[in-house]
């Protein structure tokens, strides 16, 4: 009789922690649909400068070890718990989870760029473009020739960052071996940023963008394209073309690439502990091969065959592993390819461009006065200026002068979602958010 009374006790205790950890899920849940500003997981790191870095299905958090790691995970639902984790541990590791979101800090997103040459006031135009809209704290990762640190700490050191920015200056490096064929290929520097993911070891996720990207909305909005990949995304990118029929990829293309007409690597978002832990699938070996053991030999048997260099190589490795890709749509990576043969992003007609991409040189000629007007704009404005009379008014009267190009047709498309933003961002300010 005792022993029926202890099972019957333990069974009560065991069911009575259930509920208790499923209504604090549930009440957790709720939350977040609610207030909609409750911070997701992060991870620490030791990365330049500080700041948490972007969850990560990968890695654990402080208290974890008492769920062993993978239990402890706001991506495992309750019934997807191991079987091994006991009731009681996962109600009290429940608690603190809860306490742990609600008190620790923003997590930091962080971006990288790379500049060489002439790129050193596109660049700086991107951060600030960066900077002006965007919530959570930013910390940038800029790699760029000897020559140009200097400027770029006179430049940085000036900006009112009110305390949500960092950045840090790193050179440009190659591995010894191939070191020269690496830092021609494309463009000078271009393919550094095949590169990140083991010079940033201790950063958890990334955003990489060219020097001539302009966002045109929050960073923590294609930031949060993290809490979207599947348990194999480790990267995502946008298509090269939505057209076929002027695709380069799909009708030029010499050597393997993405999907229908390719991906570009301009705006390139990566889980960077997932890249460094993968084993990738390749036409070299049978063996799967680290992202730091590909790069080399993929060189070296394509370089006869790629014209967009790094881009070309990225191509090759996502051919080949296609679930590690998530595609984001074309208002993410809008560019001139996009208007200049007719509108062909129809998510940037229904809801504007988030991120310009003003690839080609536009921002620096006539030849798209639409993308120029754009850049001039950003960088014309000064932080703390009122940003409709500074920024948008200004630059629609520029638009207006364009609509004799394609691009200009559409200009509606390149202001639709600043309009937003610059709403959104006067909305947070008269919260004092």
């Amino acid at each position: 009789m005792r022993r029926f009374a202890r099972v019957a006790l333990l069974f009560l205790g065991c069911g009575v922690c259930s509920l208790l950890y499923g209504v604090s899920q549930l009440a957790l849940s709720l939350e977040q649909e609610a207030g909609g500003a409750r911070q997701r997981q992060a991870r620490e790191s030791a990365a330049p400068g500080g700041g948490r870095q972007a969850g990560s299905a990968d890695g654990g958090e402080e208290g974890a070890g008492r769920c062993k790691n993978l239990s402890v995970s706001f991506w495992n639902s309750y019934w997807m718990l191991p079987s091994d984790v006991c009731g009681v541990n996962c109600f009290w590791e429940a608690a603190f989870r809860y306490t742990y979101m609600k008190t620790q800090p923003s997590e930091t997103m962080h971006l990288a760029v790379v500049a060489c040459g002439e790129r050193l006031e596109e660049t700086i135009t991107m951060l600030r473009s960066a900077i002006i809209f965007s919530i959570k704290p930013l910390h940038f990762h800029i790699f760029a020739e000897d020559q140009l640190h200097e400027s770029f700490k006179d430049i940085l050191d000036d900006f009112p960052y009110e305390g949500k920015v960092n950045y840090t200056l790193y050179p440009i490096t190659f591995p010894s071996e191939g070191a020269k064929e690496w830092k021609k290929l494309f463009k000078p520097c271009a393919s550094q940023r095949l590169f990140l993911p083991l010079i940033l070891k201790d950063v958890d996720s990334l955003l990489y963008v060219d020097t001539d990207i302009l966002f045109l909305r929050p960073v923590d909005d294609i930031w949060s394209f993290l809490r979207k990949f599947n348990s194999t995304q480790i990267a995502a990118m946008a298509p090269e073309h939505e057209e076929p029929r002027i695709g380069w990829y799909n009708r030029f293309a010499r050597h393997p690439y993405y999907g229908v007409t390719g991906i570009n690597s301009g705006v390139m978002l990566m889980n960077m502990t997932r890249i460094r832990r993968k084993y990738f699938k390749n036409d070299m070996t049978s063996v799967r091969l680290r992202w730091a053991e590909i790069l080399m030999p993929l060189l070296k048997k394509y370089k006869l065959n790629i014209t967009w260099g790094d881009q070309d190589l990225l191509n090759i490795m996502f051919f080949h592993n296609p679930e590690s890709l998530y595609v984001f749509p074309c208002q993410w990576n809008y560019r001139p390819d996009h208007c200049i043969y007719g509108s062909n992003c129809k998510e940037a007609e229904e809801e504007g461009i988030f991120i310009l991409h003003g690839n080609r040189g536009v921002y620096h000629d006539d030849k798209q006065p639409t993308f120029r007007a754009v850049y001039e704009a950003i960088k014309n404005y000064s932080f703390g200026d009122d940003l409709v009379r500074s920024l948008l008014q200004p630059l629609e009267l520029e638009l207006q002068k364009t609509v004799h190009t394609y691009c200009g047709r559409v200009y509606e498309v390149f202001i639709k979602q600043l309009k937003k933003s610059i709403k959104d961002l006067s909305v947070r300010r008269s919260k004092g958010s």
